[in-house]
């Protein structure tokens, strides 16, 4: 549910991506009547089942774009990733990475744009019920709800996605059991989507207008070199960096990931640049979850 929210908190598609969005949806055949032109940022779900045809495109004739580059400019959300098969997980390594699918046959070679935000949803453990909370349960109801899994199981259910695919997530964020306030709307209810979205388009202009001049629109479009030299943060959060990257808690491309995060966190809150609790914010959002503790 709060993977689907994602496209309503992004702002309006750009003509530009709208075009590209609009072309990809035409050569698959998904163009909905009446809409000749995708404005919206894409959602796409596809089942654990889905071929690496089916993720990344191809075919046996004429190749077609699959669901990475169907979801260009939006938003790819695989629900229970660790039941996909490992050949359709680590097929998505390259496009994010390089933001393209690239397609090569014995007659013809093909390049799709798969520009995404990748979502990744999975359960704590096999019986998915690790680190659950209860959600305010009584007692005994939360004991009954308790994980039974032994910790060879867990680990082997986090295995599933390989290390290369979980150092390509920037944010890893372990989501408890709702509490039964917050479901019947005893604690006022969470913060409407309009507001979040509001922020979200405030922060997406101002890094827009901050890399506009050297071509980039989003924090996560700008260039490792850069991010080390004209988007580098203070020296005090940078510190931050260096001692993470000495103690093995980030690779290389993990210490560009955090800088990219730390920029969005910046502008979130309306400051000019990362500070040490912007730094240590993007630390904490990329090791918090399930798969690095795992």
């Amino acid at each position: 549910m709060l993977a689907e929210r994602l496209p309503g908190l992004l702002p309006a598609l750009e003509q530009s991506a709208a075009l590209e969005v609009t072309a990809v949806h035409s050569v698959a055949g998904t163009l909905r009547p009446g809409a000749p032109l995708v404005t919206r940022p894409p959602f796409v779900a596809p089942h654990h089942t889905a071929t690496v045809a089916a993720m990344v495109g191809g075919g046996s004739g004429l190749a077609r774009p699959g669901a990475v580059s169907l979801a260009h400019h939006g938003v790819l959300f695989m629900d229970e990733a660790p039941e996909f098969e490992p050949r359709v997980l680590e097929a998505l390594r390259e496009p994010l990475e390089s933001g393209e699918v690239s397609i090569s046959r014995s007659a013809f070679h093909t390049v799709f744009p798969a520009r995404v935000q990748l979502v990744l949803a999975a359960n704590p453990c096999p019986c998915g019920a690790s680190q659950d909370s209860g959600g305010g349960a009584d007692p005994a109801v939360a004991a009954a709800l308790s994980c039974r899994c032994t910790p060879h199981q867990r680990r082997r259910y986090a295995a599933r996605l390989s290390g290369p695919l979980v150092d390509r997530v920037d944010v890893s964020v372990l989501v408890d059991r709702v509490g039964r306030a917050a479901l019947l709307g005893i604690d006022g209810g969470p913060e409407a989507s309009a507001a979040v979205a509001d922020r979200v388009r405030s922060a997406r202009d101002r890094a827009a207008h901050r890399w506009g001049d050297a071509g980039w629109t989003t924090n996560a479009g700008v260039p490792g070199p850069s991010l080390r030299s004209v988007a580098r943060p203070h020296e005090s959060a940078f510190g931050l960096l260096d001692e993470a990257l000495r103690r093995g808690r980030l690779s290389a491309r993990g210490v560009h990931k955090v800088m990219r995060v730390a920029w969005s966190v910046c502008d979130l809150r309306g400051g000019e640049r990362p500070g040490v609790d912007d730094v240590r914010e993007a630390l904490g959002l990329r090791s918090g979850g399930l798969w690095a503790a795992a």
